[in-house]
């Protein structure tokens, strides 16, 4: 998924592997322990505690609530847990329902709805604070995103023209890159993005979410020695950014190298995603048998309470595993197709794609080709998958 970096938008795109969405889990017994965070190691998982006692103290204070629900979002998307979401949404309580709250707890509640995939209301939030501030890139960025995700390519290149009028060139253009490489110019999307890089002196941060993205454009274009280099100038920068580790790990999976993900994979297993795809990578490794069980019953216990919470935000893992790992097609697709519902990234076409490869399904197939078609997507991987059927 596109995400943007701290300091230019709110860690946009979470959730990397998502999809359909519940509502954020809330809990309702103040004695509940949601989870034992490693806060000795982690100082952003301490500041999450601190703040959240701090806010419980002044509950009416927006600047708290904000650097609260700013951290906690931070912890979901290191961590891959969205009860971290439900914090932040649970420290802006106080603006969540009112129509026009202040403008940096619409921005943030925007962002929460975007990451729980409620683009509906996200989107709703946006607008709102656009019309406001009409040169708000941090906002034009949000909103961007959110409808780059939903294949809304032509609007969100429109919010992204805004953009380059109030940021630097490497947002802006990276911004424009991440929806004109999904229809029809991918070429010149990665060559104007790599040229953006080399000239380049903004913060890693950005650097590191540029070089990712630009990798990811070279990998779907089907330049491997292109994506190769773009996800090692990326890992130089940042070599425990999860979306990061996720993106790479597949580009390796899917060359035959699995044996290469399992070091950047194994201290992260708490992280669903990346848990995910350390089990893919054993389960190509014969002498990793024993260790692949034991990850399977674990992914498939998590899978198994994100259901009985209402929490479905892995709805493109949870069709991958049951495809890849259960061997379920007819229940794979069905995943996918709720998840494409939602949530329309080249990933998302590409798990609807294999499922429908699997279960035989004609009139799903003719949707993806129908889709590949009208956006003019060029993605290696998707037409492998044609070509092997």
């Amino acid at each position: 998924m596109i995400r943007f970096r701290p300091g230019y938008v709110l860690m946009l795109a979470l959730f990397a592997v998502s999809a359909a969405i519940a509502k954020p889990y809330l809990p309702t017994d103040d004695s509940l322990v949601l989870e034992r965070l490693p806060e000795k190691t982690d100082p952003s998982l301490r500041d999450v505690k601190r703040l959240r006692a701090a806010l419980d103290r002044n509950p009416a204070d927006l600047a708290l609530a904000s650097r609260l629900a700013r951290r906690a979002i931070e912890a979901a998307r290191e961590t891959g847990d969205p009860r971290f979401v439900g914090q932040a949404q649970a420290a802006l309580s106080r603006w969540w329902t009112i129509a026009e709250p202040p403008a940096e707890a619409l921005l943030l509640r925007a962002t929460i709805r975007q990451s729980t995939h409620d683009f509906a209301a996200a989107l709703r939030d946006l607008d709102r604070l656009i019309a406001r501030a009409p040169n708000d890139g941090q906002a034009l960025l949000t909103r961007a995103t959110v409808l780059t995700v939903q294949g809304r390519y032509a609007e969100a290149r429109a919010d992204c023209a805004r953009v380059a009028r109030v940021a630097l060139a490497l947002v802006a253009l990276a911004c424009d890159a991440s929806a004109a490489s999904l229809s029809g110019e991918a070429a010149p999307a990665y060559a104007g993005l790599e040229t953006a890089i080399a000239r380049s002196h903004a913060n890693p941060d950005l650097v590191e979410w540029a070089e990712t993205l630009a990798a990811e454009i070279a990998a779907r274009r089907g330049d491997a020695a292109g994506a190769e280099r773009h996800f090692r100038a990326a890992l130089a920068l940042d070599a425990r950014d999860p979306y990061l580790l996720a993106a790479y790990t597949d580009f390796l999976i899917d060359h035959g190298r699995p044996v290469e993900a399992i070091p950047l994979l194994k201290d992260y297993a708490r992280n669903d995603s990346l848990l995910l795809r350390l089990a893919l990578a054993e389960a190509r490794i014969p002498d990793a048998r024993e260790v692949f069980a034991t990850h399977r019953a674990e992914l498939e216990d998590r899978f198994a309470a994100a259901r009985r919470r209402g929490d479905s935000l892995h709805r493109r893992e949870e069709a991958r595993f049951t495809l890849e790992i259960g061997g379920n097609a007819a229940e794979a697709l069905r995943l996918a197709r709720e998840n494409w519902a939602v949530q329309r990234e080249s990933a998302d076409l590409r798990i609807l794609a294999a499922a429908a490869i699997a279960a035989h399904d004609a009139g799903t197939l003719a949707e993806v080709a129908d889709w590949r078609r009208r956006n003019h997507l060029e993605d290696a991987a998707l037409t492998a998958l044609a070509e092997a059927r």
